[in-house]
């Protein structure tokens, strides 16, 4: 691990940024109180919004954190595609006594400005999802002494991290819950992802970045595997999705473990982007006729979820989760952090003694 990485870590778990309101500041605060990495996720959210929340974590902690950026779209959807879907989704709306959203929104999610912000106001860590900042945003960044991480989902992603001068790169596994990372949303090649392990090793032969791995990670037993294959440390959402300061919906925590959500699958039924969630009523009507248009279909659902969540109805709510979502241990954040680093360090006593010799002492 780079050191200036490893100074902010008393412990090599990093808190995943969760957009729509999980991640919220009393999450990040806890995680980083407790020695790991706690972020605030930008995403969706206003400039000002994001600065809020920033000075609210400060508030609470003096210790690091980082805020995640999605890096605008290039591509615009197929208007046709879209309008397609809106009358496959009118009846949900009916359904729920509520429109669908509006699709006619600026794609880059305030990005500029929230670059502002964070060169007026430099936080210890910035990661960027959906793709890789510019040079020059990386070098404004790191000259006011911030670090920057950049998804990757494959090792030719990672190529264009390092060429960014980015100082990390988060190999994110076809495990992970929430939205894939990937660089460009291509349709045909949905559900082509690699799995974390073979990922981290494959980045690592790659590019000459220290790695934060992420995807299905809910123990420590598997932080100590992946810092085995090369991994810097370990980046975590579903497990501290579940605990008490996560600003997730209940439903959406009790679906973790409940009896009616045994699997997770990708699915862009809910925001037009291939997303890990639990496996539910909507997922599996709309998910088969989705087109990729994010963050169109985003937008375009966002009454309906917003419905369900008051409702209460877990059927229709985007309920993201990676694959180890039925480990999930109802916790406090910082208890979490502790729990987690005791596995680890139990995982990698077990390594060293693990015997070397065969059967017959040779």
């Amino acid at each position: 691990m780079s050191s200036a990485l490893s100074d902010l870590l008393a412990c090599p778990i990093v808190q995943a940024p969760m957009a729509g309101g999980v991640s919220v500041p009393r999450l990040a605060a806890a995680v980083s109180d407790a020695g790991g990495l706690g972020f605030l996720a930008a995403g969706y959210k206003t400039a000002d919004g994001m600065y809020q929340e920033i000075k609210q974590l400060r508030g609470l902690t003096s210790r690091p954190f980082g805020v995640n950026l999605f890096v605008p779209q290039p591509e615009a959807a197929e208007s046709g595609a879209v309008d397609l879907y809106a009358q496959q989704l009118a009846g949900e709306a009916g359904w729920y006594g509520t429109e669908l959203g509006d699709t006619d929104h600026d794609r880059d999610d305030g990005y500029d400005a929230k670059l502002a912000v964070l060169l007026d106001n430099p936080v210890p860590v910035v990661s960027f999802h959906f793709g890789v900042p510019t040079p020059d945003v990386v070098d404004s960044l790191r000259r006011l002494g911030t670090l920057t991480l950049v998804t990757a989902t494959t090792a030719e992603e990672a190529l264009a991290v390092r060429r960014a001068g980015a100082d990390a790169v988060i190999a994110q596994g076809l495990e992970a819950g929430g939205h894939q990372g990937t660089h460009r949303d291509l349709p045909e090649n949905d559900g082509a992802g690699v799995g974390l392990l073979a990922l981290v090793a494959q980045i690592r032969e790659a590019v000459d970045l220290p790695v934060v791995a992420a995807g299905g990670i809910m123990r420590g037993s598997q932080i100590a595997a992946v810092l085995a294959a090369g991994a810097s440390a370990a980046q975590l959402g579903t497990a501290f999705l579940a605990t008490p300061e996560s600003g997730a919906h209940a439903a959406h925590k009790r679906a973790l473990t409940g009896p009616l959500f045994t699997r997770s699958e990708l699915t862009r039924a809910f925001s037009g982007r291939p997303a890990r969630g639990l496996v539910n009523r909507f997922l599996r009507e709309h998910g088969p006729y989705a087109p990729a248009a994010y963050p169109e279909v985003h937008h375009l659902t966002s009454p309906l979820r917003a419905a369900a969540a008051k409702a209460g109805d877990a059927q229709g709510m985007a309920l993201w989760a990676g694959q180890g979502h039925r480990m999930a241990r109802d916790l406090p954040a910082g208890r979490l952090v502790e729990v987690l680093a005791a596995e680890l360090d139990a995982a990698r006593a077990a390594l060293t003694t693990y015997p070397t010799t065969g059967g017959d002492g040779r």
